[in-house]
């Protein structure tokens, strides 16, 4: 397996160097970036992995700054934000977040869970049969490609982890997962955090499909308990 790459996009030379070190002590070769336009070069340059990106950033801060990486990569990308408003979470996860930690953090934890999600995303199977191509009516879901149809014409442009969301439901129509369960299938068995994360991802997932939370015709909510996919098959 070649060696994985991160890049660390803070404004706070200090930060950055306390995070390189907990990174590069579990292998992980590190690049770094103080400002948003240098983060966008060094995402074309170096490709890395995963990006870890502060919000607060001269140039660009990092919700521009992941907007336009969500223009042309799915890579996975775990936000650091000062601000504790929900606010600020749902516009992160809106354009295509997969995580976000609240400053001050914990070096340690913040390395786990970039551990986590560089596992989930190598854990993906590189070979994808032509059977496995979901269809329901009104939607289509290529796992080969990681490609959604919404109709007939409309293709909706997922985050990586918001597609892996959408295909552990619509793999098992009609399960009903919890909050938890979704956590262990798509975000993997060590995450840990707020459960709540995945509330955000579902009205994520549901406004790029069009779909309603009061009248779903693909993402169902049981109350209390979490979710299932509720599509008719095609």
């Amino acid at each position: 397996m070649s060696t994985q790459r991160v890049l660390v996009v803070d404004d706070e030379p200090k930060i950055r160097m306390t995070v390189r070190g907990y990174l590069e002590a579990d292998g992980i070769h590190v690049t770094e970036a103080a400002d948003g336009p240098s983060a966008l070069q060094s995402v074309t340059r170096d490709r890395p992995d995963l990006v870890v990106l502060d919000v607060m950033l001269p140039g660009l801060d990092g919700f521009q700054v992941l907007r336009r990486i969500r223009e042309a990569s799915q890579i996975p990308v775990i936000m650091l934000t000062a601000r504790d408003e929900e606010v600020d979470r749902l516009i992160g996860f809106t354009t295509g977040s997969d995580d976000y930690v609240t400053k001050p953090f914990s070096p340690r934890e913040l390395a786990l869970r970039v551990r986590a999600i560089l596992r989930r995303t190598d854990s993906r199977p590189e070979a994808v049969h032509e059977d496995d191509m979901l269809r329901f009516d009104g939607l289509t879901v290529d796992p080969e490609t990681r490609t959604v149809l919404v109709g007939t014409d409309r293709t909706v442009e997922l985050s990586a982890l918001d597609f892996d969301l959408l295909f552990a439901m619509a793999r098992s129509p009609g399960r009903v997962f919890t909050r938890r369960g979704l956590l262990t299938h798509v975000w993997g068995e060590d995450f840990f955090g707020d459960e709540r994360v995945v509330d955000v991802h579902i009205r994520t997932l549901r406004r790029a499909l069009g779909d309603d939370a009061n009248a779903p015709r693909f993402v169902g909510t049981v109350r209390t308990i979490g979710y299932r996919f509720v599509g008719r098959p095609a």
